[in-house]
């Protein structure tokens, strides 16, 4: 929401019912804030609100406040699109403020603009058959992609944010303990998406990429870029900005990306011959690493052997033999891949 937006959804503290109606006319959220002279947030007024203002019979002049929340539901600033549909679908709510740390409205988030207007024609995957052996006993009786972040399955979080984005059809690849993921996610309806599953055989698991053979089986009238994601992901990113980008350079395969640092904890000394030419202390080395993020073209799926496992990196080994364009695509937002305890724990804030 443009800064003008939301001052046109704003009130002083001091507005009457009628000020707060012409609010949520003007404005077309529903929603009138109340606010001082520098945006702190006072009191959230619905469209019931008022209506059950007017019903009761004060009167249009009585001050609208009386009737306002004063503690509504809000999300801090920054919070990712996930999370504010997630707020939204559990508490049946149209409108979220986000406030920073003083309590001042920085912004008003709609249902419409966190689902956005625009469904996007693509299909998502997310590989969620693997048996997340690194995280130990956690993985023995539930999935990895069913580990808990916030009160929410990692997976949940991830179609969640795929939705938000203007996904509409998701395929999730399943193995072990599929049946779980299955009962969990069901057709996806309550996440406002299209939830198909990819089912591995138990006996012959595919790899990270194998299950995309069975997506070619389900949809061979693909026409559209498929995103690829890993099933174990925490990652805030713009699915349609992705997508878009992907599409721009005509790639067969673009890969998303992290930059990852590492500071080596020793002096580095740099020779030739035996003769120092230089020492580095404690330098930082730095690396772009798959994100595991893909958008892979539907004629890219063919090339992909049918009946035994193949892995992403190997897909993308495939296209730049074939002399295939491949692109490279930055995620610059926090980037989780839970992949052992310590990792789950930082997804958690615990670490």
């Amino acid at each position: 929401m443009t800064a003008r937006d939301l001052r046109a959804a704003c009130a002083p503290t001091t507005a009457t019912v009628r000020d707060a109606l012409e609010v949520v006319d003007r404005s077309a959220t529903l929603v009138c804030l109340l606010v001082d002279d520098d945006l702190h947030l006072a009191g959230l007024l619905t469209d019931g609100d008022l209506r059950r203002a007017v019903l009761k019979g004060d009167g249009l002049d009585a001050p609208a406040l009386d009737y306002a929340t004063r503690s509504p539901h809000f999300v801090a600033a920054g919070s990712p699109r996930a999370l504010v549909l997630d707020l939204m679908q559990a508490l049946r709510i149209s409108a979220v403020p986000e406030l920073d740390e003083d309590g001042t409205v920085v912004n008003l988030h709609t249902l419409s603009d966190v689902v956005g207007s625009a469904p996007l024609p693509n299909v998502a995957v997310v590989m969620a058959g693997g048996r997340g052996t690194r995280l130990g006993e956690l993985t023995k009786d539930t999935p990895k992609p069913l580990m808990t972040v916030a009160g929410r399955s990692i997976l949940e979080w991830i179609v969640l944010g795929l939705v938000g984005d203007g996904i509409r059809e998701v395929y999730v690849s399943v193995n072990y303990l599929a049946e779980q993921i299955e009962e969990h996610l069901g057709d996806g309806s309550r996440l406002g998406v299209v939830v198909r599953y990819l089912r591995e055989d138990a006996e012959r698991p595919l790899g990270t990429a194998g299950s995309l053979t069975l997506l070619r089986e389900q949809r061979p009238d693909l026409e559209h870029p498929v995103l690829v994601m890993n099933g174990d992901l925490m990652v805030e990113f713009d699915a349609a900005a992705f997508l878009e980008a992907h599409r721009r350079t005509g790639a067969a395969v673009t890969v998303a990306t992290r930059t990852y640092q590492h500071e080596v904890p020793f002096g580095v000394v740099e020779s030739r011959g035996g003769r120092v030419t230089g020492v580095s202390e404690k330098p930082t080395l730095s690396f772009d690493i798959n994100a595991a993020v893909y958008a892979v073209e539907p004629r890219a799926l063919a090339w992909l052997p049918a009946g035994r496992a193949s892995t992403m990196p190997g897909l993308v080994e495939t296209c730049l033999e074939r002399d295939e364009r491949v692109t490279a695509w930055p995620i610059q937002s926090e980037w989780i891949d839970v992949g052992t305890p310590k990792d789950l724990a930082r997804a958690k804030g615990e670490a």
